[in-house]
């Protein structure tokens, strides 16, 4: 329920490239007539009077998206206010999705899965690991039968590792997924993408951690946030091109 005078504040961080530094501001939405307006933190002044936008919704407005206003790319670091972060904040989550090397040439079907499950995919990486960065990520499978057998398939070819975004990602993705056996998941959970992708218990499509603690971990090999790169994409550069999906388009799915 909202009050004819809601309104919405957010602190909000926007990478300006020719200085090099992120610049804050506080980013005020009025959900009423869809109004957005900004205020330059560190200036201490108006940066964008209350102005009508209709691009932004009140479902785009939650900490750790990135959203855009008026071609200007913000990422929301935090609520602004506590009647905001009472009414806003929610049971958002972020975790990985990995897809193994077995899968990968079905990377857009599941994408697709992702998105229609109400995911956002906030980071994406293609890669090929090396044997250590495989040894840091199965760390805890050191004294299995298998591990070797493990290690040697992840790194058989280039994988696709994502940070999703979404309520209860954790248990919502592993959910999609279903039994870490595809063997299992065809009986156990058809519609699962384990049932439809994967071949066993090894080359079982993709990946998910088991609790929050354990996504931001594995998160944290893929897409360090110290700054680091970590592991190296595996695009060469020497037959690609650039493809850009736009704003509109990805809105319309």
């Amino acid at each position: 329920f909202q009050s004819q005078d809601d309104r919405f504040a957010f602190t909000a961080e926007w990478y300006d490239p020719n200085a090099s530094l992120f610049r804050r501001y506080e980013l005020l939405y009025y959900p009423k007539d869809g109004s957005v307006e900004m205020y330059d933190v560190k200036n201490r002044r108006t940066f964008l009077k209350r102005t009508k936008y209709e691009s932004l919704h009140l479902e785009d407005l939650f900490v750790g998206n990135k959203i855009t206003v008026f071609s200007r790319h913000l990422s929301l670091v935090d609520y602004g206010d506590q009647y905001t972060a009472r009414k806003l904040g929610s049971r958002k989550e972020r975790t990985l999705a990995l897809i193994k090397p077995d899968a990968v040439l079905k990377i857009g079907e599941i994408i697709d899965i992702i998105i229609n499950a109400g995911f956002t995919i906030t980071k994406a990486k293609m890669m090929v690991l090396s044997r250590k960065e495989a040894a840091d990520f199965y760390l805890d499978h050191q004294s299995k039968p298998f591990y070797n057998e493990l290690l040697q398939f992840i790194t058989s070819g280039p994988i696709v590792a994502m940070e999703i975004l979404g309520d209860d990602a954790v248990c919502k993705w592993k959910t999609l997924l279903g039994p870490a056996n595809s063997a299992v998941a065809q009986t156990d959970a058809p519609d699962s993408i384990r049932a439809s992708f994967g071949h066993d218990g090894l080359r079982n499509a993709a990946h998910g951690p088991d609790s929050v603690a354990s996504a931001a971990q594995e998160l944290e090999l893929f897409f360090p946030s110290s700054g680091g790169r970590g592991p190296i994409n595996s695009a060469k550069f020497t037959n690609c091109t650039c493809c850009i999906i736009k704003p509109h388009a990805v809105n319309e799915g």
